[in-house]
């Protein structure tokens, strides 16, 4: 079989398998019952942000791993960010849409179509850019990245997460306005050029912590 199968990528393929579940119930808009497709889509992208969160620990323990094998996971890592991280959020806008009721009966749905596909663009740019010069740096030096350039895409996982709390607050007729607007401004931080200095683990479970609280926080919201 074409390849390499180990525990390595096991998150990564969980984290894969989470966002394509998002992306189909969020493009289905009838979930049925009292909970909306965006917020399973929300949930479907926190699954994604925490198999992300620890991926690399996860590969990094593997010490007898061959190149080849390091190459492929970086790869797989990547391609699998794009659906969760860029395809999945902008998914989540779609279903947000559809929510609003009126404005997607209007007709005018469409004209927030190029949005979404910017904010997937610019998360592919994003994602492949990094990867060019990740390969470049390792081939200078092997030290450890301290920083990034641009908003790294999985941020996505804790950012809309936060926005979609204000769902419940605003109301369906009004949050996908705020929500475009978010989309927009993440998709800008995505290829503009600035330092972001790169997290340790004790930031990463301070990250987590956030996560939990958000997802407690949305499922009391859409229970009341």
């Amino acid at each position: 079989m074409i390849g390499f199968y180990n525990y390595t990528v096991i998150l990564t393929y969980i984290s894969l398998a989470a966002s394509v579940t998002g992306i189909f119930i969020c493009v289905n808009g009838a979930c049925g019952g009292n909970i909306p497709c965006s917020l399973w889509g929300i949930l479907c992208l926190m699954i994604s942000g925490v198999c992300d969160m620890f991926d690399g620990k996860v590969a990094r323990s593997m010490k007898n791993r061959t190149e080849a094998q390091k190459k492929f996971g970086i790869q797989i890592d990547s391609l699998a960010d794009i659906v969760a991280f860029g395809v999945l959020p902008a998914a989540i806008g779609y279903s947000v849409l559809l929510e609003a009721g009126d404005v997607a009966k209007s007709g005018w749905a469409f004209l927030f179509f190029p949005l979404f596909i910017f904010f997937v663009l610019a998360a592919l740019i994003r994602l492949a850019y990094f990867n060019v010069m990740e390969e470049e740096r390792q081939s200078k030096t092997s030290e450890t990245r301290k920083e990034y350039e641009g908003l790294p895409v999985t941020n996505t996982a804790l950012i809309m997460p936060f926005i979609y709390i204000f769902k419940f607050r605003i109301g369906d007729e009004y949050f996908y306005i705020v929500y475009s607007v978010v989309l927009f401004l993440v998709a800008c931080a995505f290829i503009i050029k600035f330092r972001v200095k790169k997290v340790g683990m004790k930031t990463m479970l301070l990250f987590l912590l956030v996560g939990v609280i958000e997802f407690a926080f949305i499922c009391f919201e859409a229970m009341n």
